[in-house]
């Protein structure tokens, strides 16, 4: 057994917590946006809160982990190589910033909802897109860092892999935030 090795076997060890912890999210928010109580959505909520905790393990162990395989295997100067670091702070920085703020903001709301069904401004920021934009599109940066990986494309490709698994997690978010057709929705009296 070699370091390089054990290294890579660490790094698919930190990648497998961060996309287990993000499918654990993405049931949470699909969750609370289906709740109906707030007795419904603390659960999910919380939930929510406590797997977050593994996001920053996984994106320090990504950082450190292929550190030290770019320094033994590739050069820095990899176009592809940088390329995901770029990708690997935009994840870092989408979760506390935006999916955590709003999460913060989401939970204020359920709390000045109170017990009982859900009113309209706590329904509203269980689809709110920092939440559902953040999440989607973490998921899809890191697939395409890991198509990267695999496929060790130019840079300009390997931008263009980031740019695609933006937009696609940023329209997939959008589309899944939606308001259920089922959803309440208030009646307006014409004027006239």
């Amino acid at each position: 057994m070699d370091t390089y090795h054990v290294v890579l076997y660490l790094h698919l060890l930190a990648l497998f917590i961060g996309i287990g912890a993000a499918s654990i999210l993405l049931v949470c928010i699909f969750q609370l946006r289906s709740a109906q109580t707030l007795a419904d959505a603390i659960p999910w909520g919380r939930v929510a809160g406590k797997i977050s905790r593994a996001f920053p393990v996984a994106v320090l162990g990504l950082f450190a982990t292929g550190a030290y395989m770019t320094s033994d295997l590739w050069t820095w100067s990899t176009g592809w190589i940088y390329v995901s670091i770029v990708g690997l702070a935009v994840v870092a920085v989408q979760g506390p910033l935006i999916a955590e703020r709003t999460a913060h903001k989401l939970g204020v709301a359920l709390r000045a909802n109170g017990p009982g069904p859900l009113g309209e401004h706590a329904r509203r920021m269980t689809r709110h897109p920092g939440l559902w934009v953040a999440e989607f599109t973490n998921v899809a940066v890191v697939l395409g860092v890991v198509w990267n990986m695999t496929q060790k494309p130019g840079t300009a490709s390997a931008v263009v892999t980031l740019v695609i698994a933006y937009a696609v997690g940023a329209a997939a978010a959008l589309w899944f935030s939606r308001a259920p057709a089922d959803a309440p929705v208030s009646a307006i009296e014409p004027t006239g």
